[in-house]
């Protein structure tokens, strides 16, 4: 004999007992348990040939906040019949319009429904509607089909298509056109008992129900013992659960932090809104430059200027080394300094920002180590190596004994330690505020090779106007293209992605 659970009985008896196969909501209503109740059960006696599931896709009508709204106001063309019949049976529209309280934009519509229905006469050059010889002796102006369903599905909730009738279809589709209604699919899951089913559902009815919790009265009482308690098979699977746990590039980051942490670094922050000085002048980047361009970073527009009182004697020494070189024994740009274009506000286009900020306090010592990991925006367009918002892992290194092949040794360790690299390369580069200036690139097999970022020592024409008197070596990586590596990943974009079975998938940084 086939062993049922309680709720597989009483649904076995249920689908029995109607004429053909049922859907879930009728089986939901006949049984009195929720829906994934009937669904548990009916998956268990599927598994058991007892009865078949088939998935059914139908269409469903439903309201719009719209259609609501007229359910209790009625439809503008009802509105203004009836004031059309209260005053007389034919007025002017405009007349009729504000005693039928229709705001402008619905006039036209209710004036074209009221035609369309044949319920009045307009005169264009009258302005007037005309009630209807057939109507003005009615009582009441009957009730289209279009408002008897507009009623039935706000008391009904969501109909099913196929139960209504031809002129209620046609109606549905008005009220489709009109946005008083939307169709939408629905998937239904439709049960029917097999023969086996039948057979098992008959003797079912004999059978002793079984208790499926043991409670504090059956125990007290002694009761357990007389019951017939419900066997659970723990080989059944079970929804798969996920535990809750850190983003995956988030704990990336930390780990990132935690290892230049133990280094000896110290961590640098600031603002994401920052002054042109320090992103730009202080690092002898030229006021004409491209980089400045609104194609290349993003402007603030209120307030647009920033406040550089605090820095009065940097932005002076900046300003000399621009124009003839200052103290540097360079010969500067040469031009003249606009204060103003210092002073404007900007979303930092780099975390090299927050060093110039560094090394302007003074507040170091000699030597030491300092980092940022820093949220930066650059007008960018977006493809699987470029984002318009990304983070940069940006560092520097304060000692007078520096040379490039510490800088190149530092580089060397983000990528083959961090991002899991197994070879790198350096290319010669430019920047204004560094020289020299190289450019990190790494391979990893399988992944390919992949852009960093540049590095380099600081310029005098960086260092003396902020008063540093011994070398420093700067880097600046993409810390995104940096965990892009480590996880195999060839977008950039997956790293925000919201892609929950991606999300799942990825291990836990301990």
């Amino acid at each position: 004999m086939v062993e049922l659970r309680a709720q597989e009985q009483q649904l076995l008896t249920a689908l029995n007992k109607q004429d053909g196969p049922a859907s879930v909501e009728q089986l939901v209503e006949s049984c009195g348990f929720p829906d994934a109740a009937v669904m548990r059960s009916a998956l268990a006696l599927q598994e058991k040939y007892l009865l078949t599931i088939q998935a059914a896709t139908q269409n469903i009508i439903k309201l719009t906040a719209e259609g609501t709204s007229y359910v209790q106001t009625g439809l503008p063309e009802r509105r203004l019949i009836v004031a059309v019949a209260e005053l007389g049976g034919k007025a002017n529209l405009s007349e009729v319009a504000k005693k039928a309280g229709l705001a402008p934009q619905f006039i036209q519509i209710a004036q074209g429904w009221v035609i369309r229905k044949k319920w009045a006469f307009y005169d264009s050059k009258t302005n007037t509607l005309t009630l209807n010889d057939t109507l003005l002796h009615q009582m009441a102006i009957p009730e289209g089909c279009d408002e008897t369903l507009l009623k039935f599905i706000d008391k009904k909730g969501p109909v099913l298509i196929d139960d209504l009738n031809g002129e209620f279809k046609d109606a549905s589709e008005q009220l489709k056109k009109r946005k008083l209604a939307v169709i939408e699919a629905k998937t239904t899951r439709i049960l029917k008992i097999t023969p086996e089913g039948k057979k098992v559902a008959v003797d079912a009815s004999n059978v002793t129900p079984e208790v499926t919790q043991l409670t504090p009265e059956l125990i007290i009482t002694g009761k357990w013992r007389e019951v017939k308690l419900q066997k659970y098979n723990i080989k059944a699977p079970v929804a798969k659960t996920w535990g809750g746990k850190k983003h995956p590039y988030l704990s990336f980051l930390d780990e990132v932090r935690a290892k230049l942490v133990q280094l000896g670094f110290q961590e640098m922050t600031g603002t994401m809104v920052e002054a042109s000085f320090f992103n730009f002048d202080a690092l002898y980047v030229p006021q004409d430059h491209p980089a400045r361009d609104p194609s290349d970073i993003y402007y603030i527009k209120d307030p647009p200027y920033a406040s550089l009182e605090t820095h009065t004697q940097a932005v002076e020494q900046v300003a000399k080394t621009h124009e003839n070189g200052g103290l540097t024994g360079s010969t500067g740009w040469g031009y003249k300094y606009n204060f103003e274009v210092a002073r404007r506000l900007i979303l930092r286009g780099h975390g090299t920002c927050l060093s110039a900020r560094t090394l302007e306090t003074g507040k170091y010592v000699v030597p030491s180590r300092h980092f940022s990991i820093a949220r930066v925006y650059r007008p960018e367009i977006t493809d699987r190596t470029h984002l318009s918002e990304f983070n940069q892992v940006e560092g520097i290194i304060i000692d007078e004994r520096l040379t490039l092949r510490d800088l190149l040794g530092v580089l060397g360790k983000f990528a083959l330690e961090i991002a899991g690299a197994d070879k790198i390369r350096f290319k010669p580069d430019y920047f204004p505020f560094t020289e020299p200036s190289v450019e990190l690139s790494a391979y990893k097999e399988g992944y390919g090779w992949i852009e960093f970022g540049g590095s380099g020592i600081f310029r005098p024409e960086v260092l003396t106007p902020l008063d540093v008197r011994v070398p420093v070596i700067a880097w600046g990586l993409g810390v995104d293209r940096l965990y892009m590596m480590r996880s195999g990943i060839s977008d950039i974009r997956m790293i925000f992605s919201q892609d929950l079975d991606w999300l799942r998938r990825q291990r836990v940084v301990s």
